[in-house]
């Protein structure tokens, strides 16, 4: 008996051994990733550097070497925020073993213009003393964050923010108020910053978000655009913010992530964005999961969720969707057929194929319009093509009478109405294309239809009232993207891509839900730092109350 306790005692010891070593190395690797990418950020700076210098010293040589310099600006940008990210989860692993923490060697800051007008936000100090409850104590002065007083003078500390059209320094002091009884100071405690180092106020931060993914301006430009209203703002001092930003921001999209892929029915899509690559860029894809129920009259918020690859490989939606299964509503890439099939775990994923896209293949045959501006003969017009957009119009005519019903009502009513259509035109595209050559282009586009298993999946609207006749949704969440790529050209690393597709699933789900998506940013940074886990879901766009509201309440 004592040979097996002792025995469990060592495996125990063992255990705990292991445990330590394997916190040991993670904290290790946590630390040697940020000096890598640290390292990797200092690169760029210098190079950058050299190639500025380069051009004041020669001049302006080409347009080229100004397209350059733009590019590594942007690299540069990628490589501060990754960097900064980094050594915050350094600091967090480091807290909990004994590994020291990374320091990043950070350009010195200069001091916030002095033309800029000073708003005191004064924190009162307690009117009892902290220590022994008296309330024998007066005041005595004022510090800043940190404590900085020499002699009588007090420093506060100073956060720059901004407003519409107008630009301030806020200084934050704390008074302090000693105590006659036991001589103690009382003061109040310090306020948390939205970022580290916290220079940067919440309004600010979420105006540099807002501009650099939802209107889609690069870190560089809006630079360019600070220091022509008198705030010099360096690339660099901007990246960091953007890093923190997201590691900040992190526990309210982990929530939104939860409570899309909760949903039933998921509306999915994809888009290209050039990806800068060695000797050129290429072809990257944003990717977007979509739930909204609102079609149906669902109880659940709107949102969406966004990933990023190199490429468009199948292993891209397999691992987005892991775990999930309900609806899936897409268009006819192949890279989804893994999900559809019997034996996948926890089960297949059911197929809802998008009419608008079936619809389009006819309606570029059809376009008459079109035709006209490219001064094609009328002939050229396809009949059959111009009667199978009448008659999937006819289909959209009824989704628009039944769009926010419940989904019985919108079943029974398209039992009623949809079904004879649906049967119509399976019969009559099936007798034009009996008639056509296989290489006819409506031929192809009939084809389409009825490729493989298809008709099911566009029938399956049919079947369920919960499925939309169309995957319109992941195309409007999509929409930005579409637009900001002619803006700022390519994404300047996968992991940059990665940090859009997280910024983009926080404003594009606080659009959805008709939330200014500043206003919520500003929001949620200034009141996370304060919060506990269990209050973050009151942060969520469609439970967040400004804190106008929320204190008049």
């Amino acid at each position: 008996m004592s040979e097996t306790a002792s025995e469990i005692a060592g495996l125990r010891a063992a255990l705990a051994a292991s445990e330590a070593r394997a916190e040991a190395a993670e904290s290790e690797l946590a630390q040697a990733r940020a000096v890598v990418s640290t390292s990797e950020a200092m690169i760029k700076h210098l190079r950058l550097e050299i190639a500025k210098l380069r051009r004041e010293q020669y001049g302006r040589s080409s347009e080229r070497r100004a397209r350059l310099i733009d590019q590594m600006e942007l690299q540069l940008e990628e490589l501060e925020a990754a960097a900064t990210e980094d050594e915050l989860v350094a600091e967090m692993v480091a807290r909990t073993t004994p590994v020291a923490g990374v320091q990043r060697r950070r350009p010195a800051r200069k001091p916030f213009p002095e033309h800029l007008p000073r708003e005191r936000v004064v924190i009162e100090a307690p009117t009892t003393c902290t220590c022994c409850g008296s309330d024998r104590i007066v005041k005595m002065g004022e510090d800043g964050e940190p404590l900085c007083a020499i002699g009588s003078r007090t420093m506060a500390s100073d956060t720059l923010e901004v407003i519409p059209r107008q630009w301030k320094v806020v200084q934050t002091v704390r008074e302090k108020s000693p105590c006659r009884h036991c001589e103690k100071i009382s003061q109040a405690p310090a306020p948390f910053h939205p970022t580290p180092r916290g220079w940067a106020g919440p309004n600010l931060l979420a105006t540099i978000l807002l501009e650099k993914f939802g209107r889609h301006q690069p870190l560089n430009r809006q630079a360019e655009r600070y220091a022509r209203e008198g705030v010099e703002l360096s690339l660099s001092t901007l990246a960091d913010q953007v890093g923190a930003c997201a590691a900040a921001l992190a526990p309210v999209h982990a929530l939104i992530r939860e409570h899309v892929l909760k949903a039933e029915r998921l509306h999915g899509d994809d888009t290209t964005v050039p990806l800068l690559a060695k000797g050129g860029t290429k072809t990257a894809r944003p990717w977007t999961c979509v739930r909204d129920d609102r079609p149906f009259a669902g109880g659940a918020p709107p949102a969406a969720l966004f990933h990023f690859s190199r490429d468009r490989e199948m292993a891209h939606p397999n691992r987005h969707l892991a775990g999930w299964q309900g609806v899936l509503q897409a268009d006819a890439y192949g890279g989804y057929n893994d999900l559809y099939r019997d034996d996948r775990d926890p089960g297949p994923v059911e197929s809802a194929l998008c009419w608008s896209h079936a619809r389009r293949k006819f309606f570029e045959l059809a376009d008459i319009k079109g035709n006209v501006r490219k001064r094609k003969p009328a002939h050229d017009i396809s009949p059959v093509a111009l009667e199978a957009v009448t008659r999937i119009d006819a289909l959209f005519d009824v989704e628009r009478q039944i769009n926010g019903l419940d989904a019985t009502s919108r079943l029974a009513a398209r039992q009623r109405l949809s079904r004879p259509l649906v049967k119509e035109l399976h019969d009559w595209m099936r007798a034009e294309r009996d008639t056509m050559s296989k290489h006819n282009p409506v031929a192809k586009a009939i084809a389409y239809v009825f490729k493989a298993d298809r008709w099911e999946a566009f029938t399956r609207f049919l079947e369920n009232g919960r499925v939309c006749i169309t995957n319109n949704a992941a195309e409007r969440a999509l929409r930005g993207v579409a637009l900001g790529r002619k803006s700022w050209l390519f994404a300047g690393s996968e992991r940059g891509g990665d940090r859009a597709a997280f910024m983009y699933s926080l404003i594009v789900t606080a659009k959805m839900n008709d939330i200014d998506p500043q206003a919520w940013l500003a929001d949620v940074l200034a009141r996370l730092p304060d919060m506990t886990a269990s209050q973050v879901p009151t942060l969520l766009p469609w439970n967040w109350k400004p804190s106008e509201v929320r204190q008049a309440a």
